[in-house]
C-alpha cells in the first residue's frame, strides 16, 4: 500500500517502478480513502496500543493505493525493498531509505508475512478484482 505521505507526494509511480523493475507482477491495485471501520480492521493487530488511534488517524487521512504484487518469495522481497518501518534507519536504495526519514508516515506498507498478506487482500480486494495473467518475462525470473 502506498499510503497517504506517499500519495500526497507523487511518489505512487516511484513505488510501482521499483517493484515492477525488481520484476515482480501487479495483479490487483485500487486507489481509495479509507474507512475508519477498514482501517481498524487493516490494523487489527496493534488494536489496544498506544499508537493505534496515531495509524488509523494517519491511514485515513489522504487516499492510498492498495496493490498486490507475484513474483517468487514476494512478501520478503517487497518488505527489503521497503527498507526499515523506521525511515531513518533505511538503507539508501529502498523506498523508505530514499523518501522518508519518519516512523509513521514512512510512504508504504507491505504485508509481514504470506498469511498476513492474504487477510490483507482479502481486506481491499474480491477474488475477481485480481488479475491472472503471464508476463514475457517470466521464465526470465524463475
Amino acid at each position: 500500500m502506498v499510503k497517504p505521505d506517499g500519495v500526497g507526494r507523487g511518489l505512487i509511480g516511484a513505488c510501482i517502478q521499483r517493484f515492477e523493475q525488481r520484476g515482480l507482477k501487479l495483479v490487483g491495485m485500487k486507489f481509495q480513502q479509507l474507512s475508519r471501520e477498514t482501517a481498524e480492521a487493516h490494523y487489527a493487530e496493534h488494536k489496544g496500543k498506544p499508537f493505534f488511534e496515531d495509524l488509523v488517524a494517519f491511514i485515513t487521512s489522504g487516499p492510498t493505493v492498495q496493490m498486490v504484487w507475484e513474483g517468487r518469495d514476494a512478501v520478503a522481497v517487497v518488505r527489503r525493498m521497503n527498507g526499515a518501518t523506521d525511515s531513518s534507519q533505511a538503507d539508501p536504495g529502498t523506498i523508505r531509505g530514499d523518501f522518508s526519514l519518519s516512523k509513521q508516515r514512512n510512504i508504504i506498507h507491505a504485508s509481514d508475512s504470506p498469511e498476513t498478506a492474504a487477510r490483507e487482500i482479502a481486506l481491499y480486494f474480491r477474488p475477481d478484482e485480481l488479475v491472472n495473467y503471464a508476463l514475457p518475462t517470466e521464465d526470465w525470473l524463475r
